[in-house]
């Protein structure tokens, strides 16, 4: 007896339901700028700008929505977009008027959250769809599971940088070295960022190497590369502990050579990009800039589920770290990529954001839902 075969989603509905949730956590910052804001990142936008893609967000979510409920498409995702937007309106909208925003000891990046997943998506999504190497839906499997880590580590931002800058300042402050200190902060800002950039991706590719090859570390980084589908999404899929064990090594050395906070502050921006770009499904022909940046090809291999691919291309910025290390490996034929992702042991990875983070706390247990 054959299957049914399954109703085609509209992505016109599930793009109407993001949009309709990301406008109502956006009038929700309006409301609770102290705690649902990050300091760090309100800097970055203005109140005008934020206004402004709300009333865009909400509009789409509306048309977008309506759209999809006429033509019969995943009326349920649909009515969940136009229902957020409605609900977003009612309590506010985009005329909610707050005071000077006050200080909170702690605080949410649900504003971080929201606009970066926005423009995320905007960007990578029809780039994916029509330069991607494979042809993947954005809906495929694993995708709430990756859109999960990525509310967690954009939300939790704040705590993620007490953490960081906690385990950092103490060691950093026991190694000063102030001739070296004062020959780098003598540099121009560009000459500042390009050895920030070699000095951070050699910290962290030395790492990177660990976790590959250290039991224990390597339950936590296990499940990074446990997504059996690379995309901009996959990227996201790091558990907490990875996070804030892979930023403190990286933002260590940084602040020992006491790098300027503008050097830093970019090299920040460029993790943000790249890190995304590495994991992106694009078959984008680079031509001899494979060799000089870290581009998806060449990450991509690094997660291929083949032997002879498990310890190379630990680099996220640039593939002389590995030429350095030892590590590196790339066919030179553009046209080859890799036929499968994921861990070699499927079973030792479990499904759901939750059993991820608990699966390296659980010994060697096996799962029989696993990813797959």
């Amino acid at each position: 007896m054959s299957s049914l075969p399954r109703p085609k989603r509209s992505y016109t509905a599930y793009t109407s339901a993001l949009l309709g949730l990301l406008s109502l956590f956006g009038v929700l910052c309006f409301h609770f700028p102290e705690l649902l804001t990050s300091k760090e990142f309100r800097a970055v936008y203005s109140e005008t700008f934020a206004r402004n893609l709300l009333l865009v967000g909400l509009v789409a979510a509306f048309l977008l929505g309506t759209l999809a409920i006429l033509r019969g498409r995943n009326r349920r995702v649909a009515l969940l977009g136009v229902g957020s937007a409605t609900l977003a309106v009612l309590v506010g909208g985009t005329n909610v008027q707050f005071d000077s925003i006050g200080k909170t000891s702690y605080s949410l990046g649900l504003d971080w959250f929201v606009i970066s997943l926005f423009f995320s998506a905007l960007v990578f999504v029809p780039m994916e769809r029509f330069l991607g190497k494979r042809d993947i839906s954005p809906l495929r499997s694993g995708w709430r599971t990756d859109l999960a880590y990525f509310f967690m580590s954009h939300v939790l931002v704040q705590f993620i940088l007490i953490l960081v800058t906690a385990s950092t300042s103490t060691i950093a402050g026991l190694a000063m070295f102030p001739a070296l200190k004062a020959a780098i902060q003598s540099l121009p800002v560009w000459a500042q960022f390009l050895i920030a950039v070699f000095v951070a991706d050699l910290a962290q590719a030395l790492l990177h190497r660990a976790y590959h090859n250290i039991p224990w570390l390597w339950r936590f980084h296990a499940v990074h590369h446990s997504s059996r589908e690379m995309d901009w999404l996959a990227g996201s899929r790091i558990h907490f502990v990875e996070i804030v064990m892979t930023r403190s090594a990286v933002l260590l050395p940084l602040l020992i050579l006491g790098f300027s906070a503008s050097a830093v502050n970019a090299y920040v921006v460029l993790v943000g990009l790249q890190a995304v770009l590495a994991h992106a499904n694009l078959g984008i022909r680079f031509g001899p800039l494979e060799y000089l940046l870290v581009l998806p090809r060449y990450h991509h291999w690094h997660h291929a589920r083949q032997k002879e691919y498990i310890d190379v291309n630990y680099a996220i910025h640039l593939p002389l770290v590995d030429m350095l290390m030892g590590t590196f490996k790339l066919p030179r034929d553009q046209s080859q990529w890799p036929v499968e992702y994921g861990v070699m042991k499927l079973e030792t990875v479990p499904r759901g954001i939750v059993e991820q983070h608990l699966m390296p706390f659980r010994g060697k247990k096996q799962y029989d839902d696993f990813v797959s």
